[in-house]
């Protein structure tokens, strides 16, 4: 099995990145993420991506995509988490790929083309409560949604609503009868919604059930990639500050104690990188080894994740904790990707059943 990515893909990871270089720099994420009132995404860089073809990734050439596999976009999403980026990626491109999953062939034509093209821009509301994330765990249900889906990426923007419910995922279109109330949650460059439906005029997609399992395990994969960007970021981040501070005449790389801490965090980190594009190839190749590696690389990248961003902030000392510091925008991150769609141990439950332990 070759593991290496192809020149295409090399080239699709290096023109985001470009972009990212050119259009999100850490002092841009601390602009938006400073913004007065209900944070949202940028919208500019989110309108540079889709016309480089990011949104369409996953969705068939026939609707107006690129016709890709999961490897494609989570390396994609490695690339945007390491950047830590204002844009709503993740429900966007997760709601695409539930129609391409599971519509009508009217609703892929209606629907895919302008996702395709970042024309609307769609979310993925599937939580209900604290920690209802899997299909047993929701009670919305029929042509007519009542009830709450919590932690919904970008609801108030969004035009179109993928909804996990007891009878598979519809689809609700913006202007039906839904209220969103935006979290204040920690990570403010991912804005989440607590969404209401009243009486919401749902559309059911056609193989919405069968879907289902697969969508969750592209949200999972998705989720370990930007874990992987992110800690590696975190991890060069805190190399270079230790070699460019000093105390006591001397660089702080030179301290016995936080070398083998910089080193604990790239053996954690790097070797990750094979677990993520495993899940992704099993998802486009292997589905029957899908759910369990998908639920593997969410559980253990999103825990890593989240610890070296500790490690990270200790590395930097006392302007590590500070608020004009980079740390705590990873962080922050880290927790957000650690809960949604469910903790690692509840992944790691999930993985166990798929293994039939």
């Amino acid at each position: 099995m070759n593991f290496l990515l192809s020149d295409e893909q090399l080239a699709l990871v290096d023109s985001v990145a470009g972009l990212l270089r050119d259009r999100c720099e850490a002092l841009h994420v601390h602009k938006v993420f400073n913004t007065p009132g209900d944070a949202v995404f940028d919208a500019d860089l989110w309108r540079a991506l889709c016309e480089m073809g990011v949104p369409a990734i996953m969705i068939p050439e026939e609707h107006g995509g690129l016709g890709l596999g999961l490897v494609d976009l989570a390396i994609v999403a490695e690339a945007l988490g390491h950047a830590v980026a204002p844009v709503p990626f993740f429900g966007h491109v997760m709601a695409a790929l539930a129609i391409a999953l599971g519509g009508t062939e009217a609703q892929k034509a209606n629907w895919l083309p302008k996702l395709a093209a970042g024309e609307v821009l769609g979310t993925l509301a599937l939580c209900e409560g604290t920690s209802g994330w899997l299909p047993e765990q929701w009670t919305l249900s029929g042509s007519s949604l009542t009830g709450t889906k919590t932690m919904v990426p970008n609801a108030a923007e969004a035009d179109l609503i993928v909804v996990g419910t007891a009878d598979g995922l519809a689809l609700v279109e913006k202007g039906a009868s839904y209220t969103t109330t935006r979290i204040d949650s920690a990570d403010r460059t991912r804005p989440l919604d607590t969404v209401t439906f009243a009486d919401a005029a749902a559309e059911a997609l056609a193989q919405g059930s069968e879907a289902l399992t697969r969508l969750i395990d592209a949200a999972a994969v998705a989720l370990a990639a930007d874990s992987f960007g992110g800690a590696e970021r975190c991890v060069a981040m805190s190399t270079e500050y230790a070699k460019m501070r000093e105390q006591y005449g001397q660089p702080i790389a030179g301290f016995q104690g936080l070398r083998y801490q910089l080193v604990a965090m790239a053996l954690a980190t790097e070797p990750s990188r094979g677990l993520y594009w495993y899940a992704a190839h099993a998802w486009d190749a292997i589905p029957e080894k899908s759910s369990h590696a998908a639920s593997q690389a969410k559980a253990h990248l999103t825990d890593t994740y989240l610890q070296v961003t500790r490690d990270t902030v200790e590395a930097h000392g006392g302007i590590g904790f500070t608020w004009e510091h980079d740390t705590h925008l990873y962080m922050k991150r880290a927790m957000h990707n650690w809960a949604w769609l469910g903790s690692p141990s509840r992944h790691r439950m999930r993985a166990a059943d798929f293994a039939g332990w």
